[in-house]
């Protein structure tokens, strides 16, 4: 039977090997009789190692203890947070376990300082990250990110963030699920639907603490599209999410939602549609190395379309999606593999 010291060793391995990698997350599900563990790097979840289930047994006891989560309980969805110091992390982790037909699956967020990138370090289009530098520069206006999730739009977000902190002195506050960075002079606040504190709930109180810029994680209902609409439409500088295809895809959403078609065309100010595609390794190019634990990619480069709306016909952004990365495998940034894989194409 593994000791429990064995568990507290794996278990600080793990993170400590993931981090190193510079993996977003660690996946841990029991799968027959061994506990797979798989690092999600780049966007795509690349297996790792294999633990004998009783080794399994004794590290998913061990990181449910250390979230402070109940350590006899795999029937249900639990959540909790590992604070840095206890597995000699970076940064804290946060811990989202799940039953499932094979045994329990338990997922690591590793949040890492090395996303907090400045706009100009997103490695966005020269044009799109100028018109973005000049909607934070207003007072008022909205502006929508969409993409999938893993597309980096929290990244872009944070990166607007750190602008407006160091550039704008004015009062700004967020509502996140949850917060991922923490970013001096700035009010940042986390959802807890469980306890009935909702974007919507939120957003609606937190406007009267009299904000300048107000982010909103995502726009997932009718009140909390017309909120943020209502809020730019009164002097206020909004930055949301909403999950749709395209930029033009925005609009029909947000439309469905928020119906008055006046007010939203007049407070959307910026459409950013992006995701990310993976690097081609600079050691191996593309072949498999080390340095990139075999998978013939490293880091990643965002693919980015966006538009600044000119009335109600002109909603096509200046270079479309598939466009753009037809240009980055020209360039040998990426490769045709790997933009079918993001797109679809």
């Amino acid at each position: 039977m593994p000791s429990e010291t064995t568990a507290v060793k794996i278990v600080e391995q793990l993170v400590q090997q993931a981090e190193a990698a510079q993996a977003s997350d660690i996946h841990l599900q029991t799968v027959g009789k061994t506990g797979s563990v798989s690092f999600r790097l780049d966007g795509v979840l690349s297996p790792q190692t294999a633990l004998p289930s009783e080794t399994a047994e004794c590290v998913f006891g061990r990181i449910k203890f250390l979230a402070r989560l109940k350590t006899y309980q795999d029937s249900m969805p639990q959540d909790g947070r590992i604070a840095k110091e206890d597995v000699a992390a970076r940064n804290d982790i946060r811990v989202a376990t799940y039953p499932t037909v094979n045994g329990e699956k338990i997922v690591l967020r590793l949040f890492s300082n090395a996303a907090a990138l400045t706009l100009g370090e997103l490695g966005f289009p020269d044009e799109a990250r100028s018109n973005l530098e000049l909607f934070l520069r207003q007072t008022a206006g909205l502006l929508l990110l969409t993409g999938p999730a893993g597309s980096g739009k929290t990244t872009t977000i944070y990166a607007c963030l750190r602008h407006l902190a160091a550039s704008s002195g004015r009062h700004i506050i967020t509502i996140e699920d949850p917060v991922e960075q923490i970013i001096p002079g700035i009010m940042q606040t986390e959802v807890a639907e469980a306890r009935g504190l909702t974007f919507s709930k939120a957003a609606r109180h937190l406007m009267r603490q009299d904000p300048q810029v107000l982010v909103i994680g995502e726009i997932r209902d009718d009140e909390t599209a017309d909120i943020a609409v209502r809020a730019a439409l009164t002097g206020h500088l909004v930055i949301s999410t909403l999950h749709a295809g395209s930029c033009k895809g925005v609009f029909d959403r947000l439309l469905v939602m928020c119906p008055d078609r006046h007010a939203v065309m007049s407070v959307v100010e910026m459409v950013v549609n992006q995701r990310l595609v993976r690097r081609l390794c600079a050691d191996c190019h593309g072949k498999g190395c080390a340095a990139c634990l075999q998978t013939g990619y490293k880091g990643c480069v965002p693919l980015v379309e966006w538009l600044r709306p000119q009335g109600s016909a002109i909603l096509t952004p200046p270079k479309a999606l598939d466009a753009v990365a037809r240009d980055l495998v020209q360039g040998g940034v990426t490769n045709e593999v790997e933009i079918r894989r993001v797109l679809g194409l």
